[in-house]
């Protein structure tokens, strides 16, 4: 049986993977909770990513080397980059980039040296099984999520998008950054701190990945929403169905 990996980005998301979990077992490594268990059949291991590129690349080569992963799914926030890409959305990975990798004037801008990349691909099996679970999760979440706690975002009608998302040390919150972002990068959907890092892991060790972000906010000056609040009754919701989905779908 092969073991797949479901990597959270914030404790709320996981502690919603572990209650669907009721065997798992922790192990310790590189100071990291690592939790091994059941989920539909699948033996899974689910961990915390840690914020930043470093960490998420940690994660990932643990999962790998100690754990013998042989797919990883990644769940999380991000910060909407494309105008179209609104609070409430979800972005499927289709590609990945470093946003702030520049080794310019000895390789290309965002080229990550000695691969001749800037870009890493997502798995596509995994991220067409993904994309098929997304919208599905989005009505089993909201089946159980009451209206009073939508923080005023038109849920029913959230987007699932499809396509670049960038990574950086970062955590852009501001206007001009943002904007300067997608001058830039204007294929970008949206702007988080780990999958670029965890695409390039992957890469090098040929394990798929595939990773789901739900817009928390438009990475810029404005307070959309309270994140605390996104997180707990939204976000959380959101990455448990999603996986829920996902799992009971795909071959064990």
């Amino acid at each position: 049986m092969s073991r797949i990996a479901l990597v959270s980005a914030m404790h709320e998301e996981l502690a919603a993977v572990l209650a669907r979990m009721p065997n798992e077992h922790k192990t310790v490594v590189a100071g990291r909770e690592f939790w091994v268990g059941h989920w539909h059949g699948h033996d899974v291991v689910a961990v915390l990513s840690r914020i930043g590129k470093v960490a998420a690349a940690t994660t990932a080569t643990t999962l790998i080397e100690r754990f013998g992963v042989s797919r990883i799914v990644f769940t999380g926030v991000a910060g909407g980059l494309a105008p179209h890409v609104n609070v409430g959305d979800v972005v499927v990975a289709r590609e990945f980039i470093q946003h702030d990798m520049d080794a310019s004037p000895l390789f290309p801008r965002h080229e990550v040296p000695l691969t001749g990349m800037t870009r890493f691909l997502a798995d596509p099996v995994l991220s067409d099984a993904l994309a098929a679970a997304a919208p599905f999760a989005m009505q089993d979440m909201l089946a159980t999520l009451p209206p009073n706690e939508w923080l005023n975002l038109d849920l029913p009608n959230a987007k699932v998008h499809q396509g670049l998302i960038a990574s950086g040390d970062r955590f852009v919150s501001q206007t001009l950054e943002s904007q300067t972002l997608q001058r830039d990068l204007p294929h970008a959907l949206a702007v988080e701190m780990e999958c670029a890092a965890m695409a390039q892991v992957c890469h090098d060790y040929g394990v798929p990945l595939a990773a789901v972000r739900t817009i928390s906010d438009r990475a810029d000056d404005a307070a959309h929403v309270d994140f605390p609040r996104f997180i707990q009754s939204i976000a959380s919701r959101y990455s448990v169905a999603v996986l829920d989905r996902l799992l009971s779908t795909l071959a064990v």
